[in-house]
């Protein structure tokens, strides 16, 4: 053989030698052997990676490093063992001249390729260095391997100097002892991380992640996040110790990638369409003979078009596919590594029957089981914290390209998917993603674990392995349907799911309305109705879990059985030995994996499936036209705004709403909009915006725009932010803007001035409040065209003179300003330049105020009928910047801390004052965040939820479970005991026996696993009825004050998220948490009844399990509680967004909104990323336990082989192989089970948040018609909104009396509708009483009361559902009635106009009719229920002078005999009633009749004065 001569001359050292490496005690290799394979395997590692790895390090340049001692270190090392190798070479050169003998070729050859190797690696350390690496997992590995490899030599070298002193080479000897110490030293140095390098990420960082910095060692074994945990287990883990995410793993380095991606995939589609439509009619022209044929081939040729649709997944692959490929490298490997410990079984069987064999094998084996174990651990790791973090920047791309669609989706789109459905979008179909990625490589993984099974089985066991391949065959189908089903049910579940959260979400947007009306019962029914169709769903699908369960837990037994019965049986000769036995059983638990993964994976990408389809239909919605107006200014031309024949419509589906529009506006002028309602006046803006489809014509607008929305949108920030909206603050301009807007006085009650937080679509301001604020952050940003719905009909009548000189009119700030404004005030109209009157969708008339007057056309006659109201005296001067008032706010009441006495007059020292004033901010707070709970889960929440599910269900569960483990084991003993049954005449005699007992055992398993569980799905179904029932009762019965307090994000998280959880997750968690705890335990006992020994062993190895899942748990749930709580702010913030789009869109601040979208990603991600590698931290830790446990055991069966039978040993082995997976399961699911009952937790929350009284009493002693009469009679009355506040109102006493029409007016914060939340018991009454009819109101109750009499309140609130389920939710009144209503509330022409009449649906929120016709609406409501006392708040205060005529004669017609009480706006609405109470600072100014407050020149005279009454 060429080798040996090439290691020595004469051949006298051979390469291979059997007798000296195996079959001896005392083993060694040949020198040859070391020379060649030990010196050049490291060398031919590094030699292959080298080019990769260059690669990768050119693409991939982190910055550069400065020279560090490190550094030169290393560098030096690598030098010094080049020159040794070197001077090795030499010393063989110089053999060769002057030496006695010529040295063999491996002397020269070995340290040659040596040496280059050093020499590579020295350079691959300066290379490094400048491209930014602080610690090199190639090299170490590199270092290790060299090292390894030495060993050998080494220990070879000191017997062969023992030994054979005469042959060894001094020289040869010292360089390599020199080089063995500096290898040694280099693998020291290559654990040691570098500095990082200049301009990195991690120096501006102030919390940068430790990970790129990080040693490679700590890397994989993921020590990195040990301070972490330390400090996690010393106190709980609070925000400010999350780390920064990582550069690659953040929003904007994510997100853009997937757009881009996705943009491109829409083009091709894009070009392809054009493709396919246009190439039939070229053929038209150049074949004109043979038409016939070519109308066939254009039949064809556009057919296929329908189906193409634009590629999400394949966008999804090619943004994350490249990092994600690492994984399968990483599988690849894992899944081979798997088969190494069944293998090394089956060698340590036949070493324990093979009493000659020399026992260094024993040990042999077990240090070998333990390295790849150990291994396999470290690479499996990788390979999930790969998937995991993909998972996560596949979540990051998803919101964020959700987000961005939001922001551009054209009206008609955004009608089509509810905000329910677009924050599922975004919670849980991103999520399924997340879990999908987890598994996805289980899709070809699980088939090649499958085959290597079968492979090595039938080793074993020959052809009778194809019985068990038949069953698992015969078990896909089963589980292939059970997925199937599980879909359709799961597509059902998210249905009902859908339209449970939407209903939701109106209710708590509504809940006010609820309230007064006293519908909570009736949606509390309607929600409960969805509800329960849900759990229907879900028991059948818990059903069918079980069936799955009992197949994927029984499948590996089955197999099994099945292939022993058929090799027992097939032969006489065959013997089932411990060998075979145990060395199957260890392979059918690894084929048990992939099986039982495939189902899984398969319904989970079933359920992606789905979800991709929701999101590509979201993302491939059509967007608004960007070029449907013009920005650009046309050359020569002084119009500000231009339409050329105009026609929009809503969408491309419905009939156009404006038509044939020509308006030509010129710059700087104010052009008022008129017209009834529903005429298409708000439509006429969202057409200059953009907003809506342009069918024909030319839109053009010139400069910049701003836009305040008849419906103000209010973000949840404070009010100095709602106003800077995004702008740099200019505070000169900024105390003018808020002066000009009336708002100075509100910012006086306010506690905090305008740091003050305003909640969730501003609930804490009036209607007025809020109109304001929105046209401050107009005027504020300064631009060129403004485009105003409205921005009057929310306040007073001398506060919307004061706004419109000091704002809009031609002294106001925007004078130079085009304005466009829609108005109902008719008093305004003389000022404008131009006015456009809308009828039905078309200008039919324009020109200036005294052109129109004198045409006597549609505007005339609009004039005239209401001049004779609004007789406005035009030579009056303009109140006083002092006197003025705000309009009817309760804002001072909600949120004041200070008297509501405290509006002053404000002079002008008093505005210098209130810059000056230093206001404490946290008075201004008014939401609480979401806060996470700390410490350990109580155990009260276990209690509560296993009441929840029934103790005695819990207890069968149990038991079932037990029967389920003891019945495991003893099969698999019994299992044993036959294996080393004697065999006689090569047969095993009472095998019929073992086997049927075999047999039985196996089928009461599955018996038990069936039943619980059954019993254990049936018990989450009930537990979840019980928390959500019990939830949505406390949330109901929670008072006004609560949901001002509480963002509406929070709650909907509750009842979508946290019930979800309790839904689905706890009772699967709970059945694996069960099965893994018993698992570890059997594993356990049968350890130690194989090999006593193993006992001193445990303790130590149980401790350390202790305090490793002790660090975790405490972490990990912390974790999970943080990025929990900063979940919320994502959805809120998104729900806000959508809400205000068209705001957003008009102001052109879509950017920052991303951005502040992104922040809030990134800043949620931050918790969740931590919680990912704490769960590897975990898992390397508890496979290093497990691993341990399986040498100890392989160990001591080793030592003890003597007194062992082969059958013990099998067992106990290949039971410790199932032990590693199964404790890392135990911990992941105790925490699991720990993080996730938290839902619990946070469900039964509000059961101890303070509540309203109670809704009936059950004796009620109440008259059946009450209230008959209606009068009222108020006994010094004093109300406070919260006890640690001033009271809002005091010591009122006035009686009404019956069918008293009562108007009610006052100055901001006087307490107007503090009274009337008083009368609706919204607000307890702190001192005195109210009596209706005699009854005190306080001992009734709230729905007694509340339903029995009627509020048309101030904004008009309404429900998706149809239009009668608007009017009479509880169904009690006939259609009759209900069309009686509707004709007297003058709706009747527009609902019998609808397709579907009163079934016509409303969208959320009543979007798609128009406010007037929403105040209407309650207006028909309260004609419905025509109870005797009726409370008007603003009620006409969106609609124009004509509706609110309607309104006000349909009120004096129709309750004509009962009490009407209004707040009102419009003085002239109460001029004619009974009485007017005016109110001051909470107290009674003056109550009479309207002539006697005139005559005597009290408040009530200068507020008619005001308005022009007087």
């Amino acid at each position: 053989m060429g080798f040996d001569t090439f290691c020595s001359l004469d051949s006298s050292d051979p390469f291979w030698d059997w007798n000296r490496t195996w079959f001896t005690s005392n083993p060694d290799l040949t020198q040859c052997f070391q020379n060649t394979v030990l010196v050049w395997l490291p060398c031919l590692y590094l030699w292959m990676c080298a080019p990769i790895y260059l690669i990768y390090l050119r693409s991939h340049d982190r910055g550069y490093i400065c020279m560090t001692h490190l550094n030169k270190a290393k560098t030096a090392v690598g030098v010094l063992l080049w020159m040794i190798c070197w001077s090795d070479v030499f010393y063989s050169f110089w053999e060769r001249g002057h030496g006695s003998s010529v040295p063999a070729p491996v002397h020269l050859v070995s340290p040659m390729i040596l040496g280059l190797t050093m020499l590579l690696a020295a350079l691959l350390i300066q290379y490094e260095r400048m491209k930014g690496v602080q610690s090199s997992g190639v090299l170490l590995i590199y270092w290790l391997l060299a090292l390894l490899c030495a060993t050998v030599t080494f220990r070879s070298k000191i017997f062969q100097a023992l030994d054979q002193l005469w042959t060894v080479s001094v020289w040869r000897y010292t360089t390599f002892y020199i080089s063995y110490a500096l290898l040694l030293v280099s693998l020291f140095l290559s654990c040691l991380t570098d500095k990082p390098p200049l301009f990195s990420q991690a120096i501006k960082d102030l919390n940068p992640c430790p990970e790129p910095g990080a040693p490679f060692l700590s890397r994989i074994t993921f020590s990195w996040i040990n301070r972490m945990m330390v400090t996690g287990y010393r106190r709980p883990l609070e925000e400010k110790d999350l780390w920064s995410l990582n550069f690659e793993d953040r929003s904007h380095r994510v997100v853009p990638q997937l757009v881009l991606r996705w943009n491109t995939e829409c083009q091709k589609v894009k070009r392809t369409e054009q493709k396919m439509l246009y190439s039939p009619k070229r053929v038209l022209h150049t074949e004109g003979k043979e038409d016939p044929p070519v109308e066939e081939s254009e039949i064809l040729i556009v057919k296929p078009q329908k189906t193409k649709e634009p590629s999400l997944f394949w966008a999804l692959c090619l943004t994350f596919g490249p990092y994600f490929l690492i994984s399968c490298l990483y599988k690849i490997i894992q899944d081979v590594l798997m088969f190494v410990g069944p293998e090394i079984l089956r060698l340590l069987i036949r070493f324990v029957n093979d009493s000659s064999a020399p026992s260094w094998r024993g040990f042999f084996y077990t240090a070998l089981l333990f390295m790849c174990t150990c291994v396999q651990s470290i690479i499996l790791q990788k390979y999930f914290h790969v998937c995991f973090v993909s998972g996560m920047r596949l979540r990051t791309a998803i919101i964020g390209a959700v987000y961005r669609k939001a922001l551009v989706i054209s009206s008609a789109a955004r009608r089509s998917s509810t905000v329910g459905e677009i924050v599922n979008l975004m919670s849980v179909d991103a999520q399924r993603f997340m879990d999908l990625i987890t598994y996805i490589n289980m899709i070809w993984s699980a088939p090649l674990q499958v085959v290597l099974a079968l492979y090595f089985l039938w080793q074993n066991l020959g052809p009778s392995v194809l019985a068990g391949v038949a069953v698992m065959v015969l078990m896909v189908p089963v589980n292939a349907v059970i997925a199937m089903k599980t879909k359709t049910y799961q597509v059902a579940q998210m249905k009902s799911k859908d339209s449970r959260i939407k209903l939701m979400n109106e209710m708590l947007n509504g809940i006010k309305v609820l309230k007064l009306y006293a519908w909570e019962l009736a949606f509390k029914d309607k929600v409960s109705e969805i509800r329960e169709s849900e759990l229907r769903v879900l028991k059948k699908a818990a059903y069918l879990g079980a069936v799955s369960t009992f197949t994927w837990i029984c499948a590996p037994f089955l197999v099994a059985l099945s292939t022993f019965t058929v090799y027992v049986l097939s032969d006489e000769q065959n013997v089932l030995d411990a060998q075979k036995a145990f060395v199957s059983l260890a392979l059918f638990n690894i084929l048990r994996f992939p099986l039982n993964m495939l189902p899984m994976v398969i319904s989970s990408m079933v359920q992606a499936s789905v979800s991709l389809k929701r999101l590509r239909v979201f993302l491939s919605h059509e967007e608004l036209q960007e070029d449907s107006v013009e920005h650009k200014a046309v050359a020569g031309s002084t119009s500000s705004i231009s339409i050329v024949d105009g026609v929009f419509s809503w969408s491309r589906a419905e009939s156009p709403t404006l038509k044939r529009l020509n308006v030509c506006i010129p710059d700087g002028s104010l052009v008022a909009v008129v017209g009834h309602v529903g005429s298409g006046k708000s439509s006429l803006l969202s057409a200059l915006l953009g907003e809506m489809d342009k069918l024909e014509g030319v839109v053009a607008v010139k400069g910049s725009v701003a836009y305040v929305p008849q419906q103000a949108w209010i973000q949840n920030s404070t009010l100095k932010d709602n106003i800077m909206f995004g702008q740099e603050r200019r505070e000169a301009w900024y105390q003018r803007v808020v002066e000009a807007c009336a708002l100075e006085p509100d910012l006086e009650i306010f506690p905090a001035g305008d740091e003050t937080e305003i909640g969730e679509k501003g609930v804490n301001l009036s209607g007025g409040q809020k109109q304001r604020v929105s046209l401050a952050r107009a005027v504020y940003c300064d631009r060129a065209v403004y485009l105003l719905d409205d921005p009057l009909s929310a306040v007073d009548a001398h506060v919307g003179k004061h706004i419109f000189d000091q704002v809009i009119g031609p002294k106001g700030l925007l004078k130079d300003k085009t304005r466009v404004l829609v108005t109902h005030g008719l008093s305004y109209l003389p000022q404008a330049d131009l006015i456009l009157v809308l009828v039905e969708g078309q200008i039919t008339e324009m020109g200036s105020y005294q052109h129109l007057k004198a045409t006597e056309g549609a505007f005339a006659e609009f004039l005239r009928t209401y001049e004779a109201i609004e007789h406005t005296d035009s030579n009056e001067p303009v109140p006083n910047s002092g006197t003025k008032g705000t309009e009817n706010g309760n804002a001072a009441a909600l949120l004041g801390s200070q008297s509501v006495g405290s509006v002053s007059k404000l002079s002008q020292t008093g505005k210098e004052e209130l810059s000056k004033k230093a206001k404490d901010p946290e008075l201004g707070k008014l939401t609480e965040a979401d806060k996470a709970s700390t410490g350990q889960v109580k155990l009260s929440v276990f209690w509560s939820y296993l009441k929840a599910i029934g103790v005695l269900l819990s207890c069968i569960s149990l038991i079932l479970f037990l029967a389920h483990h003891l019945l495991s084991l003893f099969s698999n003993y019994w299992l044993s005991l036959w294996t080393d049954d004697p065999v006689v005449n090569g047969t095993q005699p009472n095998r019929q026996l073992r086997l049927g007992v075999y047999g039985a055992l196996g089928l009461s398993q599955g018996v038990a696993v069936f039943g619980y569980s059954i019993s254990i799905s049936i018990g989450g179904i009930l537990a979840s009825r019980c928390l959500h029932h019990s939830m949505l009762y406390d949330v109901l019965r929670s008072p006004i004050s609560f949901f001002e307090r509480t963002p509406s994000g929070n709650l909907v998280n509750r009842f979508a998220k946290e019930m979800d959880t309790i839904d689905s997750v706890i009772p699967s968690i709970i059945k694996m948490f069960m099965g893994s705890m018993l698992n570890v335990l059997g594993s356990c006992v049968i350890i130690l009844i194989a090999t006593p020994l193993v006992a001193i062993i445990i303790p130590f190895l149980g401790l350390l399990y202790f305090f490793v899942q002790r660090y975790y748990v405490a972490s990990s749930r912390q974790l999970k509680r943080l990025e929990s709580v900063s979940r919320s702010p994502i959805y809120t913030h998104f729900n806000e967004t959508l809400l205000g789009t068209s705001v957003i869109r008009a102001f052109g601040e879509q950017e920052r909104f991303i951005c502040e979208s992104d922040l809030r990603v990134d800043h949620n991600q931050k918790a969740y990323y931590p919680s990912i590698v704490a769960n590897r931290w975990l898992a390397v830790r508890l496979e290093f336990v497990g691993n341990c446990i399986v040498s100890f055991a392989a160990l001591f069966a080793v030592i003890a082989r003597e007194s062992l039978s082969p059958g013990i040993v099998g067992l106990s082995v290949s039971y410790a192989l199932q032990l590693t997976a199964s404790l890392t399961w135990l911990v992941r699911m105790s925490s699991e089970v720990e993080t996730n009952i938290v839902a619990v937790e946070r469900v039964k929350e509000y059961r101890d948040t303070e509540k309203e009284a109670e809704w009936e009493h059950e004796s009620s002693s109440l008259p059946p018609g009450w209230p008959t009469e209606g009068c009222i009679d108020m006994r010094s009355l004093c109300l406070r909104y919260r006890h640690n506040l001033d009271l809002a109102i005091r010591n009122i006493t006035i009686n009404i009396s019956s069918g008293e029409m009562v108007g009610i007016v006052g100055r901001t914060g006087a307490g107007k509708s503090s009274l009337m939340l008083g009368l609706f018991r919204i607000i307890e009454a702190a001192e005195g009483h109210i009596f209706i009819d005699g009854v005190d109101i306080a001992q009734l109750g709230l729905h007694e009361l509340r339903s029995r009499i009627t509020i048309i309140p101030q904004d008009p609130v309404l429900f998706s559902g149809s239009l009668r389920m608007n009017l009479d939710p509880f169904d009690c009144y006939s259609d009759e009635e209900v069309w009686r209503a509707l004709e007297y509330s003058h709706l009747k022409s527009f609902v019998s106009g609808l397709p579907d009449k009163l079934s016509h649906e409303c969208s959320e929120g009543g979007e798609n009719l128009s406010v007037g016709q929403r105040q209407l609406l309650c207006l028909a409501r309260a004609l419905l229920r025509k109870t005797k006392i009726l409370v008007l708040d603003e009620a006409t205060a969106a609609v124009d002078m004509e509706t609110d005529n309607l309104i006000q004669s349909t009120i004096r017609s129709q309750f004509a005999n009962c009490t009407v009480l209004t707040i009102a706006h419009r003085l002239n609405t109460i001029m004619d009633y009974t009485r007017v109470l005016v109110l001051d600072k909470g107290e009674m100014a003056e109550f009479d009749t309207p002539s006697n407050l005139i005559a005597q020149r009290g408040a009530f005279y200068k507020m008619a004065k005001d308005a022009g009454l007087v």
